[in-house]
């Protein structure tokens, strides 16, 4: 601090500094030398003197120092003071309640199995899940699988299912736990807001706008009482313009007044770089009884879903993935009540039961939808006041077909009787056609089917 200090009043000079001394050791030492500045400057050449002559040095020097010191340790003082009244407790406080949730959601581990994709799976006994935080679930158990709709069987055909990457080394988690991809802090500070972290952000649901920034190409049905759905989405890895947008596929179960009473339950796969870090499509499932306003999360980042099966994690990267002109791979999924406890139960693939929501977490889901829908969604951030160019489904049009647009097939409803039938009224619908469009179908193979998606910013979206 003092060198610098005198290198500025003093530049350009070569000096020594000494100062008298005034305790008892003065008659031991003449002077205490304190600190030594040297300057390049060759034309003062009389360093020696000065080193040789105790406090000779001019009298303007010493008043400027100490005044120079004395403004600089009111600033230092100011600003550690400022510092640490605001920044650092800040930051502890911000990392305090990170750390909080955290501890919440990431649960002591009875094994752990790194993914090729860096992701940590966590795996947690059944009953100590982060479902079982909830007050009424507090010391219950997973229950028992349902009976399946009837009309259920299990696909088989040219179609190879997906499996994710990180049991890709035949490594998975033991009978009685589950698996739980782990939360981190990177995870959390990437949310826009910590307190909305693992939250959709709000916004309305209505299928003739876009509204809030969310653009949409779906299949829907509604009319009568729904008591589940079923299909299998064509996966793909859509590029996502930012880490603030996002892509995905997915089924929704729908009930309320598409208020702020609107209950959903939501499943399928999501490209989201906020809430995964990465570009890879994940599997996902959401819940939500008030509109995405403050109940309901992704995945197991709250208390709601209860997870039953040790061999699929919620959140985790799937593989493979589908490719333009080459080889197609789409995962099966089916949400439906249980009719004897009233659970929504959610099936993955051929025949493997994730989890359930319990039914107390809804008010108009507790009784049946009024809704379903199948199909595409992407944020449109419009930076720079153009259309993002995030890509929904393959990023191509449904017209180039097969191969080349992504895909729902096989869409079917389970009524109230617990029984898998077609759909009857599919309707399709695009808020942007020209950035994300839908054409649907039927045939004896696929039954009720459609392509949809797009590539957003372009020539006709712009």
């Amino acid at each position: 601090m003092l060198v610098a200090l005198i290198r500025g009043v003093e530049f350009g000079k070569s000096m020594e500094v000494v100062c008298c001394c005034s305790d008892h050791r003065r008659r031991q030492h003449q002077c205490t030398r304190i600190q030594t500045v040297l300057f390049r400057e060759e034309r003062y050449k009389n360093t020696s003197k000065m080193a040789s002559s105790c406090c000779k040095i001019s009298p303007i020097i010493p008043f400027l120092v100490l005044f120079l010191l004395f403004v600089s340790s009111v600033r230092s003082v100011q600003f550690n003071e400022t510092d640490r009244s605001f920044r650092p407790g800040k930051e502890s406080k911000k990392s305090k309640f990170i750390r909080a949730h955290l501890a919440r959601i990431n649960k002591p581990s009875v094994k752990t199995i790194q993914s090729p994709d860096g992701d940590i799976i966590d795996c947690v006994l059944a009953d100590k899940q982060p479902a079982f935080d909830h007050p009424e679930l507090k010391g219950q158990k997973p229950l028992d699988p349902p009976e399946r709709p009837k009309g259920y069987a299990t696909t088989t055909g040219i179609f190879e299912e997906n499996f994710q990457l990180w049991s890709s080394s035949d490594e998975f988690c033991p009978e009685g736990t589950i698996p739980i991809r782990r939360t981190t802090e990177q995870d959390v500070l990437r949310a826009s807001s910590i307190q909305r972290f693992g939250r959709k952000i709000r916004k309305p649901i209505r299928r003739d706008s876009s509204s809030g920034g969310h653009e949409h190409a779906v299949g829907y049905v509604t009319g009568v009482e729904y008591y589940g759905a079923k299909a299998s989405l064509n996966v793909w890895a859509p590029r996502v313009a930012n880490q603030y947008e996002f892509s995905l596929s997915q089924i929704w179960v729908i009930s309320g007044s598409f208020g702020d009473d609107l209950n959903t339950i939501e499943a399928g796969w999501q490209v989201s770089p906020e809430l995964y870090g990465d570009n890879y499509p994940r599997f996902f499932t959401y819940w939500t009884n008030d509109a995405y306003q403050a109940t309901g999360c992704y995945n197991l980042l709250c208390s709601g879903f209860v997870q039953t099966n040790n061999r699929i994690a919620i959140g985790a990267a799937i593989s493979p993935i589908s490719s333009y002109n080459a080889g197609q791979f789409d995962i099966s999924l089916l949400i439906w009540k249980d009719p004897k406890h009233g659970n929504w139960w959610l099936e993955f693939g051929n025949g493997i039961l994730v989890g359930y929501w319990p039914s107390f977490l809804f008010t108009h889901l507790r009784e049946h939808a009024s809704m379903v829908q199948f199909g595409g969604e992407v944020v449109n951030s419009r930076v720079s006041g153009q259309h993002t160019s995030t890509q929904m489904g393959s990023g191509h049009f449904a017209g180039e077909g097969f191969g080349k647009a992504s895909y729902f097939r096989n869409l079917q409803v389970v009524d109230w009787d617990n029984s898998l039938i077609p759909l009857s009224n599919l309707r399709v619908l695009a808020d942007h056609p020209n950035c994300y469009d839908i054409r649907g179908g039927i045939n004896r193979v696929w039954g009720n089917y459609f392509y949809y998606g797009g590539p957003g910013k372009n020539s006709r979206c712009p």
